[in-house]
């Protein structure tokens, strides 16, 4: 009987699904990820699901001779050991555009956050300064008009594009797989070098896996290459950004915000530099010398489907 693990990290409303859709004849099982009784039913596993919240170096694999495939939850999959999968002969399949309209929505709720001085004016509001505060000293933008510049237009990237048209922005890309000029008009958008792109955008939103070509990607270099009245968005990973180049850039005002949904340690420690708290009436307000700084840290979870459509081989080249 063909067996699918996956770690005891699931609901059960979660694993009710999971089991209807399971084919006749397989089971399904969880235990706690390392524990004894996960390594025993890893021995006869033939196909593991999980989130890539835990490491498997070549041990994992050595647990589990009879092992034909990796199921992540996620669409990265910059956490699992690529090179123990391939040295095991055991495929990485991921899965490609999970939570991609959550993950776009929340690009469009961060840009919106951050133009419009959300956590501001709310702090305003609770704290009795409702016709008190001084909008000559705090201006807000809006997105119409706009020049967002994306870059990757994968599943995500192409979400978010559709969502800006309908906020009459102007839709710059840069990816290393360019679009058609046909493919370019039906989804609104043009093709711009990543350099022009930086220089010319009012926002700049990140939608790129991580790997070692995107790790840093945003430095101080391309920040300055910013408008000083540009916007950051970051929804994809938090190592695609320099975050001691973004707190210079931010505390001198090169920039003029960010908005975060992923950071390098997750969770942030609570005196992290980008984020020093100014306490009031209405809670912590994050700012930086001036300069709101957007944080919002969110953990979507995949839908546990098993077998719902074809799987997205991870560098099947590489893996093969």
């Amino acid at each position: 009987m063909p067996r699918i693990l996956s770690p005891s990290t699931h609901s059960q409303e979660t694993l009710a699904i999971a089991h209807e859709l399971l084919p006749t004849g397989w089971e399904l099982k969880t235990a706690p990820h390392g524990r004894p009784e996960f390594l025993e039913l890893l021995k006869d596993t033939e196909y593991y699901i999980g989130a890539g919240q835990f490491k498997h170096g070549p041990e994992f694999y050595q647990a589990a001779p009879k092992l034909k495939i990796v199921q992540t939850l996620s669409a990265g999959y910059n956490t699992y050991d690529l090179e123990a999968a391939r040295a095991a002969g055991v495929p990485i399949c991921n899965n490609g555009g999970a939570n991609a309209t959550a993950v776009a929505e929340h690009a469009m709720l961060l840009m919106l956050a951050v133009c419009r001085k959300l956590i501001w004016q709310h702090e305003g509001v609770v704290s009795g300064r409702w016709r008190g505060n001084d909008f000559n000293s705090y201006k807000l933008y809006e997105l119409e008009d706009k020049t967002l510049g994306i870059i990757g237009l994968g599943n995500i990237g192409k979400k978010v594009a559709r969502r800006a048209k309908a906020f009459d922005m102007h839709i710059k890309y840069y990816d290393i797989n360019r679009l058609t000029a046909d493919q370019e008009d039906a989804l609104g958008v043009r093709f711009a070098l990543f350099p022009e792109l930086l220089k010319t955008s009012d926002i700049v939103t990140l939608h790129v896996p991580l790997d070692m070509s995107t790790h840093n990607l945003i430095g101080e270099r391309e920040l300055a290459m910013m408008k000083p009245t540009a916007i950051l968005i970051n929804t994809c990973r938090g190592p695609v950004v320099d975050e001691k180049a973004l707190y210079m850039a931010l505390r001198d005002e090169k920039i003029l915000g960010a908005g975060l949904d992923v950071m390098v340690e997750e969770p942030p420690k609570p005196d992290h530099e980008l984020f020093p708290q100014v306490r009031g009436l209405g809670g912590a307000s994050r700012r930086l010398h001036g300069v709101e700084l957007s944080i919002a840290l969110f953990d979507t979870a995949s839908p546990f489907v098993p077998g719902n459509r074809g799987a997205d081989m991870v560098r099947a080249s590489a893996l093969a």
